[in-house]
């Protein structure tokens, strides 16, 4: 009789501890099949983030396209608008019904030409102009402050010549952020530290925003800070430094608002929908202008045909103009103007999401939130949601200094985008040879 080899109880309780926990595995990894409409999710899910993040199959170049075609298609309808919105004050005044329409198109050729001259430079160059342009835009800022000239209360404008006025604050959105992508950049290992990390961005960004509030400015001030935040959360500091700097500037906020007695007129009008002690309306704008969205329907009263254009809202083609896109073209114009904006952050969030560099990531980064954000606070103004603030939008409201600046930002991503698209693309093939060509050495034989 042959009796069968037994293994030891030790053996046999390894064996089944190993089943057990590879079952367990197994079962933690797939839980089984799901149901349809979770699988579905699931799977428009991951198809949304791949071609938002361009990994999937879309080419780089759809990145470059979308954003010039978006761009150009925003600038565009901006002309249309503001040709539409400025011709009734205009011919009141005594004056071309074109005149600010020409204006505006004469600054989009010039900045369609400075985006496309960015577009064919490589983005590295650039960091040569950040300390030269951070310190003329403090020497401009603080020129405005001594000759500028004050409109409706703010002094933000630089009369260059009769028919041209300058604006320093947009230009120095731009420098501000190229000169803190620089720096950040520079000192990208040590951004841990919070020393590192506020030294010496933080001052700096501070007192840019701080020339802009001594020209009464709050809003375009409220944007720069956007702009540095988003520098410094685009280069990985430390996130709790966010929290103290958003009670610093709620504090700061505050206490701007409670010694101007414009803006507290302006708050509580927009809070009480009232006006104020001394019988001013500062909701008035808003109000006209939601007055304005709603009489427009679903597709307007037609190009050309608005009623709150007729001074009912100041100035309607500069920050209002998008409460006349909505009486004129309706609903589906609004919502176009909106999908351009969600197409045009999108793309730009395909180039930022593909650097590998600090310096290239902060600086896309922070475009995008510069042109987003400005918009988006833009639009809640209009819509009412927030308190009446001086913010144009991008693109589409009047005025060439912010124009050209938004402009000159779009084509500095579209150099990020076609370095993402060539990346053995080298500077020399660009911009020619970096320098003098001299005698070669005669090689030696070894």
């Amino acid at each position: 009789m042959v009796s069968t080899p037994t293994r030891p109880a030790a053996a046999r309780a390894r064996t089944a501890d190993t089943a057990r926990g590879a079952a367990v595995k197994t079962a933690g990894k797939d839980p089984g099949p799901k149901p349809p409409a979770v699988a579905g999710l699931l799977r428009w899910y991951r198809t949304f983030w791949s071609a938002l993040e361009g990994t999937g199959k879309s080419r780089n170049g759809s990145t470059y396209y979308l954003i010039l075609g978006t761009t150009l298609a925003l600038t565009a309808i901006g002309i249309m608008m503001v040709l539409s919105a400025s011709s009734v004050e205009a011919i009141a005044a005594g004056e071309s019904p074109y005149t600010a329409a020409l204006k505006q198109g004469l600054f989009a050729g010039i900045g369609i030409f400075l985006m496309f001259m960015l577009s064919r430079i490589n983005v590295v160059w650039l960091k040569r102009l950040a300390w030269p342009g951070i310190i003329l835009a403090y020497g401009l800022l603080g020129l405005v402050l001594l000759i500028g000239t004050s409109v409706n209360g703010n002094k933000n404008w630089i009369e260059v010549g009769p028919f041209f006025t300058l604006q320093p604050s947009e230009a120095a959105k731009l420098a501000l952020a190229l000169w803190m992508a620089t720096v950040l950049a520079k000192k990208s290992r040590l951004l841990q530290r919070w020393q590192h990390a506020v030294i010496p961005v933080v001052p700096l960004a501070l007192g840019v925003i701080g020339l802009v509030l001594a020209g009464n400015d709050l809003g375009t001030g409220m944007i720069i800070m956007m702009i540095m935040a988003a520098a410094l959360f685009f280069a990985g500091v430390r996130l709790y430094l966010f929290g103290f700097a958003a009670i610093a500037g709620m504090a700061a906020t505050a206490v701007m608002a409670m010694t101007s007695s414009n803006r507290m007129c302006r708050i509580t009008s927009w809070w009480t929908g009232q006006s104020c002690g001394d019988g001013t309306d500062a909701n008035y704008q808003s109000t006209n202008g939601l007055y304005g969205l709603a009489s427009g329907g679903w597709f307007g009263v037609g190009l050309g045909q608005s009623r709150q254009k007729y001074s009912w809202i100041p100035e309607a083609h500069n920050d209002f103009i998008f409460a006349i896109i909505g009486e004129e073209l309706g609903l589906v114009g609004t919502v176009v103007v909106l999908i351009l904006f969600a197409i045009l952050g999108a793309a730009i969030y395909r180039v930022v999401v593909a650097q590998e560099d600090l310096f290239h990531r902060v600086l896309a980064g922070t475009i995008m939130v510069w042109l987003l954000g400005q918009a988006t606070v833009n639009m809640a103004v209009v819509t009412g949601l927030v308190p009446v603030i001086g913010v144009p939008l991008p693109f589409i409201s009047y005025g060439g200094s912010a124009l050209l600046m938004s402009l000159c930002a779009i084509g500095v991503v579209l150099s990020l985008a076609r370095v993402q698209m060539a990346p053995n693309l080298r500077p020399r093939k660009l911009l020619g040879p970096l320098r003098k060509p001299g005698r070669k050495k005669p090689r030696t034989k070894a």
